[in-house]
């Protein structure tokens, strides 16, 4: 079986497992088990109803804005675990989650094999993310709080497509009592899913590159993560058949751990000449194989 199917097999199996609990569809509900607390991999919205875990970025930030009240209360520990679990999985596979667990980002994938004419993304808006990251993620809750001393999920109230789309229509479909209380809220979040949706059939994954805190912090591991691409620069041709296959339009050959990379290794399979491979630990798992250098043009 190709890498690229055996990834869409992983995805799907993501998707299902992150949100396996489907009776909460039948009550209109929100699974309230008790692993709703663990942090999920993948940027899965909590109020997805069969979500069994966490967002982390929803966490952090509800860490976050909790500091202010917990240092009033005498807790001297806040948000510890989900700055723990940021750090290693991106300390081990930077944004290799990003491309093999992200149930948002396979949506992504579906929706832009159904576009038309694409696009290519100008390199600027990839660190539109990062903004995003600081002020919706960190500085919001952190600096505005309520009589309280809460702060806020900015980025979940007011941008995340991805809670919209798996959490905010199911809820509003299934249940009557919300669709009573719909205002301007849900309203702006339908904007910014649509603008997404069409974006998404132009642009490939155009809300992870452009858009998703979560990417862009894994994405600042991807140099010095355990899980690294390598480039054997005498076996390489500088024939672009990697750049021309990457979805998020860098060019592996030159900059193989990219923070843009979302390391779903397509680059790895059109590579004739076996240039590209990648390594664990420094341990090479998927050696460039030796017989692709008899096809190697002669210069």
């Amino acid at each position: 079986m190709k890498r690229e199917k055996k990834r869409r097999l992983f995805q799907i199996a993501a998707a299902l497992g992150f949100n396996a609990y489907w009776p909460a569809f039948l009550r209109a509900g929100i699974f309230q088990g008790g692993i709703k607390g663990v942090c999920l991999p993948a940027l899965n919205c909590y109020s997805c109803p069969s979500a069994i875990g966490a967002c982390p970025i929803g966490a952090l930030q509800s860490g976050l804005g909790s500091i202010r009240l917990r240092l009033e209360a005498g807790q001297k520990q806040f948000g510890l675990y989900v700055l723990g679990f940021l750090t290693v999985v991106g300390s081990i596979g930077g944004r290799l989650p990003c491309g093999w667990l992200c149930p948002f980002g396979l949506f992504q994938e579906l929706m832009h094999r159904k576009g038309w004419r694409r696009f290519k993304l100008p390199r600027f808006l990839t660190y539109f993310r990062y903004l995003v990251l600081l002020i919706f993620v960190v500085l919001l809750p952190l600096l505005i709080v309520d009589e309280f001393g809460l702060g806020q999920t900015w980025f979940c109230k007011w941008i995340c497509p991805a809670g919209t789309f798996e959490a905010g229509l199911p809820l509003v479909l299934l249940n009557p009592n919300i669709r009573a209380q719909l205002g301007f809220m849900f309203s702006w979040k339908l904007a910014i899913l649509l603008l997404f949706l069409i974006l998404m059939l132009f642009i490939n994954r155009a809300f992870c590159r452009t858009t998703c805190p979560l990417g862009g912090l894994w994405g600042l591991f991807n140099r010095a993560s355990l899980f690294q691409m390598t480039v054997d620069d005498e076996r390489c041709t500088r024939c672009s058949a990697c750049q021309r296959i990457c979805p998020v339009e860098i060019d592996p050959s030159s900059d193989p751990n990219s923070p843009d990379c979302i390391r779903c290794l397509r680059c790895l399979d059109v590579c004739q000449y076996g240039a590209l491979s990648y390594s664990f630990l420094r341990r090479h798992l998927q050696p460039a194989p030796l017989s692709a250098i008899e096809n190697q043009p002669e210069a």
